[in-house]
């Protein structure tokens, strides 16, 4: 039998750098295609790989590495190599992409970086870099294509091909024409090919769609790559106050947007700050300073389930058995609660659900949570039972338990809607706060339905 192709073994960067040649470095981007294994290699590096590197990369080389880098790891890759080597790589980058990089970079490195950029490519980053890092502007490309309402098709497409000579190749204007007023005012938008199929005196004011969305520069980006992505467009137009055209968000960028957001959502739903740089280079140090306040946060929340247990000390002694379903059922409660937060706090992001729909998703949830809550009671019945804690502990149980779920439902249908509408980020509270919230006040349920129930703790 023949044997299966063995893959080839990973060539390091230090070692082609070593042979000095071009081709070599071409060789290894070919070898070596993962982000993160490049990422590795190159923070391995020696300041005289470095400068070897330096010597090696030409434009094209150059551009294929840092694009597939991190952001930050690719700004420490270009203040590592030459200023002139890093404004060459630099001007060949995405606009988008280009910005993204410099600005995790220190003032003083960004500005020699853009010293060695082109000086009109330099003015363009710099007015991307003006804008806050969590806006519409700051993923906008500023190149876009606009024709005047009352031109003819001809004289627009003749518009359309002297403006697009003017355009780096990076542009991805988006396949749309935008309509504008002599003050340069949005109008309306016309696709690329309904103008090349128009007849040549055809008005562009009959073929454009007037009904065009916009978004400010200032709106947070996820709210705009939503609107991009659920209306299917190819790109967005930011626009000033007066509906100036700034410039506009791509499908690409978009989705870059989206999933940016749905890892922070992610890194928050477990309890943590994003750490805004990828993990393998996070330290300990990072990683404790995003963790450790959400931690103590909870840990205060928390405290007052020791509350309630010494609240009711006198019914634990009394009936001792009690105990011993304490972390079952508040295990049970949090689990409901995260598993409805997790969904809802999805919805919400991507705008299914808003505080409005309050009503029907209480519904929905206490509905499916019935439901749930008849499961968990007959478990909970057939746990006690194997215990052998009498029939009276068994009702408490599951009674208890079909409490604990309903509650919990309740608990997590509602506080997402409420802190969005409070502009708190309801993914910073879910799974890990809802189930300290349904801790204690699970503990309170089991205990009153315990003293209601069982005739030993009559009086206490």
């Amino acid at each position: 039998m023949a044997r299966a192709a063995q893959p080839p073994a990973t060539i390091e960067l230090a070692q082609v750098l070593d042979r000095g040649t071009t081709r070599a470095v071409a060789l290894w981007l070919e070898v070596v295609p993962d982000p993160v294994e490049r990422e590795e290699q190159i923070a391995a590096l020696t300041p005289e790989h470095l400068r070897v590197l330096d010597g090696l990369l030409d434009a094209e080389t150059g551009e294929e590495l840092v694009s597939t880098l991190d952001p930050l790891a690719a700004g420490e890759l270009l203040i590592g190599i030459g200023v002139p080597t890093a404004g060459l790589i630099l001007n060949e980058l995405n606009t988008d992409l280009a910005a993204d990089i410099l600005r995790e970079l220190p003032p003083d490195d960004r500005e020699t970086l853009l010293s060695a950029v082109p000086a009109d490519q330099a003015l363009v980053l710099r007015g991307l870099l003006s804008w806050p890092e969590h806006s519409s502007a700051a993923h906008m490309i500023p190149d876009v294509l606009t024709v005047e309402a009352q031109s003819t098709a001809a004289a627009a497409i003749d518009s359309v091909r002297s403006g697009a000579a003017h355009l780096r190749a990076d542009s991805q204007s988006g396949g749309y024409v935008y309509v504008v007023d002599g003050n340069g005012r949005l109008g309306g938008v016309v696709a690329f090919r309904a103008l090349v199929l128009a007849p040549a005196d055809a008005l562009v004011a009959d073929l454009m769609d007037d009904d065009v969305l916009a978004v400010s520069p200032l709106d947070d980006p996820e709210k705009s790559a939503r609107l991009l992505l659920d209306h299917r467009l190819l790109a967005i137009p930011v626009v000033d106050g007066e509906r100036r055209i700034l410039g506009i968000i791509t499908a690409d960028a978009a989705a870059d947007i989206a999933e940016e957001e749905a890892t922070e959502d992610a890194e928050r739903q477990g309890g943590s700050q994003p750490l805004d740089v990828p993990y393998l280079r996070a330290s300990p140090w990072l990683l404790w300073r995003k963790r450790v306040v959400w931690l103590l946060v909870l840990f205060v929340a928390e405290a007052y389930t020791s509350s309630v247990l010494q609240a009711f000390e006198d019914e634990l002694e009394a009936v001792v058995v009690l105990a011993f379903f304490i972390p079952l059922l508040i295990g049970t409660g949090g689990n409901t609660g995260t598993q409805i937060t997790s969904t809802l706090v999805r919805a919400m992001a991507t705008g299914q659900v808003r505080l409005r729909n309050i009503g029907r998703v209480v519904v929905k949830e206490l509905s499916t949570a019935g439901l749930i809550a008849v499961a968990m009671a007959g478990a909970g019945l057939i746990r006690a039972f194997t215990l052998g804690v009498g029939w009276q502990i068994m009702l408490v149980v599951s009674l208890s338990l079909a409490a604990i779920v309903l509650w919990a439902a309740l608990i997590a249908s509602i506080l997402p809607l409420l802190l969005q509408k409070t502009r708190v980020d309801p993914a910073v509270v879910s799974a890990p706060m809802i189930a300290t919230i349904v801790d204690g006040t699970g503990l309170l349920i089991y205990f009153l339905i315990a003293k209601a129930l069982l005739p030993e703790l009559a009086g206490l």
